[in-house]
């Protein structure tokens, strides 16, 4: 570490940027955070149009023991800053043919109702979340609340090959994708589309992405789906209000261009302005690709360069997506708050994106019908709507200025004739959107990639870029595109693992008797 004097920049205000905040102010460290747009939040941000209110990113809550362990840094309880309510079903779904199936939280109901749609499906069901449970189990002890790059520092040396350890690993069935757990145990195509877009969180393909993800299934049955009253944009104000009391200094319209370092050590950042800020280290929210090839100059440190990329060069980025935000002057009774529209063909869809690079031709369409839940956020009797379509990540000659307008249909038609919603464009009174690119110059994401690297590989594909780099001593990343990965609970987790990371290196640097553990 450089001078004890110099504060700790943090780059990016994310959902991660903000939870290394307010973990770092909680245990006495001072901390500037340097924020390139005019608000915090990052992608958790909100759109607000004719009375309509939109939440622009994520929109599933998830994990809510994340928030507790952030809030509880600085000795409060998550609802003394948020009103989260609990929603079930979690998730609504509806097909080209078939009644809609609702994912509910009580297993028992659940294995019953798949039960009733194909015999066997029941006990698949319950077979699933008990795998679920144990490789959630599994994150809980290697993978979650620590700085993880990959499966070698999942294990301390010590305990690499004990017989518990390696029935453990053995247990990540690492030979194995998530898509291919579920297809065992589940034979009904459509209860096997619902559970594939477990990686809707991560925005990858079932078929490809490793079977620990698995996982996920059983968090959300463990602690729920919520809805943080005030739409998911209450997050980052609770959390900026939060660093604020504890002496953060925001700073807004504060673009990073490049970060100060030697072969070893960072010490500063400059901005677009050209003003330089000393650091005794820098937390990075920015995407961890895009930060290590434009932030770090690659002459001075050229092994940290070196080894990130030959880590990272071969994981393509995750998907991208077309967000419809949509006020209607009517709402429609058969939506729950959150809703699947889902393809006629799960592997045509995939191959088209994941694949081809092109977007579906009949798209899974996620929804958020806020209103049932947060009557603000519509005027009264309207609905705020949001539609959400994953498409590839940016690919040269795609034109998204031209490729919008007739994307848009495409998406209004599975949702008139698969969502249940024939007269949808006449309720329409006010409409805003974001595509692949608005995504990529909004947000600064590589190649407009929503979830930073795709979660492909059965080996290496639950694994993100570690949150302390082993190269640059005082630089660690946060965020979506860092260790444990996108989605709202997993932002926030990395923002306090880098905190966490950079303050045990405090230590043991006023301790060198601590310098072994760390």
């Amino acid at each position: 570490m450089t001078s004890s004097s110099a504060p700790i920049i943090i780059i990016g205000s994310g959902l991660g940027g903000l939870a290394a905040a307010c973990t770092l102010s909680a245990r006495g460290h001072k901390v500037i955070v340097c924020e390139a747009n005019d608000w915090t939040g990052g992608k958790a941000a909100e759109w607000r149009q004719d009375g309509f209110r939109f939440d622009m990113g994520p929109t599933i809550l998830t994990l809510p023991s994340v928030l507790k362990r952030i809030f509880g840094e600085s000795g409060l309880r998550i609802d003394e800053r948020l009103d989260l309510r609990r929603l079930d079903p979690q998730w609504r779904c509806f097909f080209d043919d078939g009644t809609p199936l609702d994912l509910v939280e009580d297993v028992t109901r659940m294995a019953a109702e798949l039960e009733k749609r194909h015999e066997g499906d029941g006990k698949g069901y319950e077979d699933l979340l008990a795998v679920s449970e144990k490789l959630h189990d599994i994150s809980r002890r290697f993978v979650f609340w620590k700085s993880v790059g990959g499966l070698r520092d999942t294990l301390k040396i010590g305990e690499a090959l004990s017989p518990t350890t390696m029935r453990d690993v053995l247990a990540l069935r690492m030979h194995a994708t998530l898509g291919a757990e579920i297809r065992k145990r589940i034979a009904n195509p459509q209860a096997v589309q619902v559970f594939d877009h477990f990686t809707q969180y991560v925005g990858s393909n079932p078929l490809q992405a490793p079977a620990v993800l698995t996982g996920i299934a059983h968090m959300q049955v463990d602690e729920g789906i919520w809805y943080p009253m005030g739409g998911t944009r209450a997050v980052p104000q609770a959390l900026r209000r939060l660093a604020e009391e504890n002496g953060v200094e925001f700073r807004t319209n504060c673009r990073v261009s490049r970060i100060v370092h030697d072969e070893h050590r960072v010490s500063g950042v400059v901005t677009e302005d050209g003003e330089t800020l000393k650091a005794s280290a820098v937390i990075s929210n920015m995407d961890s690709v895009r930060t290590m090839r434009e932030l770090i100059d690659r002459k001075v440190a050229p092994q940290a360069y070196r080894r990130f990329v030959r880590q990272w060069k071969h994981r393509e980025p995750a998907c991208s997506g077309v967000v419809l935000y949509l006020g209607l002057d009517r709402g429609y009774d058969h939506l729950a708050h959150h809703n699947f529209v889902f393809s006629r063909d799960a592997e045509e869809e995939f191959d088209a994106i994941y694949k081809h690079g092109r977007p579906a031709p009949d798209p899974t369409c996620y929804l958020a019908a806020t209103a049932r839940t947060d009557p603000d956020t519509a005027p009264p009797g309207g609905e705020a709507l949001y539609v959400l379509v994953h498409t590839p990540y940016l690919r040269p000659g795609q034109n998204w200025t031209q490729m919008f307008p007739g994307y848009r249909q495409v998406i209004l038609d599975k949702l008139k004739k698969a969502g249940g919603m024939p007269d949808l464009e006449s309720r329409i009174v006010t409409e805003h959107h974001l595509t692949p690119m608005d995504i990529h110059l909004r947000y600064s994401p590589q190649a407009g990639a929503i979830y930073g690297l795709a979660s492909h590989g059965r080996l290496e594909g639950g694994f993100k870029p570690a949150n302390r780099s082993r190269d640059l001593a005082g630089l660690y990343l946060a965020g979506g595109s860092a260790h444990p990965g996108p989605g709202m609970p997993m932002a926030l987790m990395s923002g306090w693992i880098a905190a966490d990371c950079l303050d045990q290196d405090c230590q043991a640097s006023r301790d060198p008797a601590l310098a072994l553990a760390v």
